[in-house]
């Protein structure tokens, strides 16, 4: 019998059909930065608009949330939380999100996954007017089973450089805000499936929970909340922004603290939402633990001076304040403390 790529599992002619189509959607989101080219290769952008430009980038992937997804049939949420996650975190130094860039790895050809998550990205990046310059799409037989994947993103922004946000001007006496996130985001999955069962059980991800008032499958495919647009008219009076990902506030916030400072955050200060009350409830698991692996409903925070409180809130409703800054901290004390 004669070998072909087809026959080792790669059908060139679907893969060139889908990057026409992937092209086509990413076009949707080109700003007049993005310089038209003919081949392929990479993506260019013109740096225009600042006057002493840094550059900001970050990556990240949506870690195990992938299989709550394969397993719902439901993709186009995923590609949002692919390009906010990313562009949660250049946001935390002040910059204005500029180009995206995908990676998505897969064993099966799926041209409905693949077309949900490249609509879900598009969205995404054109409410945070983004241009979604390049990508690839990696088939890869074998490395995979039928229904699993992988997907990565990449973004870029950009700050002045004079207007980076650091944290280093945080000091005692400042106040520490938060604002609530949608639910888990993209962290934590691993422990949520092991709580639910979910690997041994996939089927419980259709039940629906009374306090959830929907089923826990549409409970974790929630995405990714994004805070570009609510804070991006703040940024002058932000001394430090953290997002707050996998390590939850003790691991997220203590990163912008700088020396001889500590956070007192007051955890009773917001409603803690009911999912993660149900994986504390469920799976027995300690509030240290819930901290240190999720959000709790928090996810971002900002660190201002007390003169600013008023007019962050004013542009950002959803505002809570949960702590303040100390300078008691003692000798291998914890930089962040939850009272």
């Amino acid at each position: 019998m004669e070998n072909n790529y087809s026959s080792a599992g790669i059908d060139l002619t679907q893969m060139e059909s889908m990057k026409d189509t992937f092209k086509a959607f990413a076009n949707l989101t080109n700003t007049p930065n993005v310089l038209g080219s003919k081949g392929s290769f990479a993506g260019l952008y013109k740096l225009t608009g600042f006057d002493s430009p840094v550059l900001v980038a970050s990556t990240d992937g949506v870690g195990t949330k992938l299989k709550i997804s394969a397993i719902m049939g439901h993709y186009e949420s995923l590609g949002k939380d692919l390009v906010v996650l990313n562009a949660n975190d250049i946001v935390c130094k002040g910059a204005t999100p500029l180009f995206f860039l995908n990676y998505i790895a897969f064993s099966e050809f799926n041209s409905h996954m693949l077309e949900s998550l490249m609509k879900g990205m598009v969205w995404a990046c054109k409410s945070l007017d983004c241009s979604m310059l390049s990508g690839e799409t990696a088939n890869m037989p074998g490395v995979y089973t039928s229904t699993e994947f992988d997907l990565a993103g990449f973004i870029v922004g950009c700050a002045e450089e004079n207007q980076i946000i650091t944290g280093d001007s945080i000091e005692p006496g400042d106040t520490i805000l938060g604002i609530p996130s949608n639910g888990l985001h993209t962290n934590g999955f691993s422990l949520v499936r092991r709580v639910f069962s979910i690997d041994n059980n996939p089927t419980g991800l259709f039940k629906n929970y009374p306090e959830l008032n929907h089923s826990l499958g549409e409970e974790l495919l929630k995405p990714h909340r994004s805070y570009y647009h609510e804070l991006k008219t703040s940024y002058p009076l932000i001394k430090g922004l953290a997002h707050i990902t996998g390590g939850g506030l003790p691991g997220k916030l203590q990163s912008i603290m700088p020396t001889g400072t500590q956070a007192i955050i007051n955890t009773t200060s917001w409603d803690v939402p009911k999912i993660f009350q149900m994986i504390q409830r469920i799976g027995s698991v300690s509030s240290k633990e819930m901290f240190n692996v999720f959000n709790m409903g928090i996810g971002m925070v900002v660190v201002t001076d007390k003169e600013s409180v008023t007019q962050i809130k004013e542009n950002i409703p959803s505002l809570i304040e949960i702590g303040y800054v100390s300078d008691t901290i003692a000798p291998n004390a914890d930089t962040v403390q939850l009272i």
